[in-house]
């Protein structure tokens, strides 16, 4: 319901209509008076927004949001079964050597890893284990990528 003046709207969503209520919005003073009489109302005579439903998903659907687009590097973790998980880090630019990265992460983390190649997402680093944060300084202290352009997802 929406007051407008001394008139309500009152709106049916199941339905798809609206009326208009012409009354004041005060209790009739005695019960023989007339009650409010109810005027239909057209969609194109009334100036209401109806609300859309939300997508929280819009942004993630939409093409210019794909994986290593706007800079970011993605760091995600999987789990397989159990308690073992796999990191996976995706988004690098494609100048830098996916092996030589790999080959220094597993170094430092004490860790196995792959470099896999996705039809979507391009080459995306697989670590074993939860490396997330590790990984995320690895990278900064590296000066591969910034800070800013890093997002950490997962539980």
């Amino acid at each position: 319901m929406k007051t407008v003046g001394e008139a309500v709207i009152a709106c049916d969503l199941e339905r798809g209509s609206f009326h208009l209520v012409l009354s004041e919005l005060s209790k009739p003073a005695n019960r023989f008076q007339q009650s409010p009489s109810v005027v239909p109302v057209f969609m194109s005579d009334l100036n209401v927004q109806i609300p859309t439903a939300f997508d929280p998903f819009a942004d993630a659907n939409a093409e210019d949001s794909g994986a290593g687009t706007k800079d970011y590097v993605h760091i995600r973790i999987q789990q397989r079964n159990g308690r073992k998980s796999l990191t996976t880090v995706q988004g690098l630019k494609k100048e830098f050597s996916y092996n030589k990265i790999l080959k220094d992460l597993k170094k430092e983390f004490c860790c196995n890893g792959t470099v896999v190649q996705d039809p979507e997402l391009g080459q995306v680093i697989q670590l074993q284990g939860d490396q997330r944060k590790n990984v995320s300084s690895f990278l900064v202290q590296a000066g591969i990528v910034k800070k800013e352009h890093i997002k950490i997802h997962g539980f």
